[in-house]
């Protein structure tokens, strides 16, 4: 594969920086491979901790970071077919509603969902594939930064051990997102059996980032499976709360919103989301 060489010298710029502002890492070795540089940068970049970091490298980073996003390929929600011109469903809000298999962070819409942890700063495990690290990755160190002060705030008001609560829905800026926002949500984690606490609790997940949508005039948002991967809540069920509390949420804010998009990555999540879909 051939790479765009101002884009090469962007990661070769970023690389070095990260590795002075790391300080442990500073002398860390990389071969000289694009892919292995890559890499490199994105796992200092993901166990940066935040912190400002001199304009000049906050500049190319962005620049680096919307030219892969360009690279990718952005894809415009208005792109993705509804389930009524996809599937014929029947469903009520068919017009209002897609099921998406693909990369979340290449979404030009009003806003994607993070499932995030309790610390809401992102994943500091390198190169980790939660979704959580891949949107702070494509979005930069920015967002770890909007993040770090909404807590900072939080533990003013409520203590030095505070951590997000499950069901929230906290709003940030997109930076170097298609998305224009990100809204962040902790999913339930499921250690045992599911039961109905669980059930309402991933349901307010839905319910609270809709609400927040409205509140801010968002009009279309991507949501990912909250919960299924790192949380172990079961696919199956997952997919019929997300479906059951989007569709009543729309039986009252129809109007508020153009498109809801149910992201999924597996295809068995792409099955099981289609499945609830058409059943309606």
């Amino acid at each position: 594969m051939i790479y765009n060489k101002e884009q090469e010298k962007r990661l070769d710029y970023l690389l070095q920086k990260f590795k002075e502002d790391s300080g442990r890492y500073r002398d860390l070795e990389v071969e000289d491979d694009y892919q292995e540089k890559r890499m490199a940068l994105r796992s200092l970049m993901n166990i940066r901790m935040p912190g400002a970091l001199d304009e000049e490298t906050v500049r190319i980073q962005d620049e680096f970071l919307t030219q892969e996003a360009s690279e990718k390929g952005i894809v415009s929600f208005r792109e993705i077919p509804t389930a009524a011109r996809q599937y014929g469903s029947a469903h009520p809000f068919a017009e209002k509603i897609s099921v998406w298999q693909g990369d979340i962070t290449r979404l030009k819409i009003g806003a994607i969902v993070n499932a995030a942890n309790s610390q809401m700063l992102g994943c500091f495990v390198p190169c980790h594939r939660c979704i959580d690290n891949a949107i702070h990755s494509a979005a930069g160190i920015q967002l770890r930064e909007e993040c770090s002060s909404y807590m900072k705030h939080r533990k003013i008001q409520y203590g030095s051990r505070y951590e997000e609560p499950v069901g929230r829905a906290v709003l940030t800026k997109g930076y170097n997102l298609p998305a224009e926002y990100v809204i962040h949500t902790i999913g339930p984690v499921v250690t045992g059996r599911l039961n109905e606490t669980l059930k309402a609790e991933l349901s307010s997940c839905y319910r609270n980032v809709l609400e927040c949508c409205v509140k801010n005039g968002i009009s279309s948002v991507a949501f990912c499976c909250i919960s299924t991967g790192e949380f172990h809540f079961p696919n199956r069920e997952a997919a019929e709360i997300a479906v059951k509390t989007v569709t009543q949420f729309l039986e009252i804010n129809e109007k508020s919103f153009e498109r809801i998009i149910f992201n999924v990555f597996k295809d068995v999540d792409r099955t099981l989301y289609e499945r609830e879909i058409k059943k309606l």
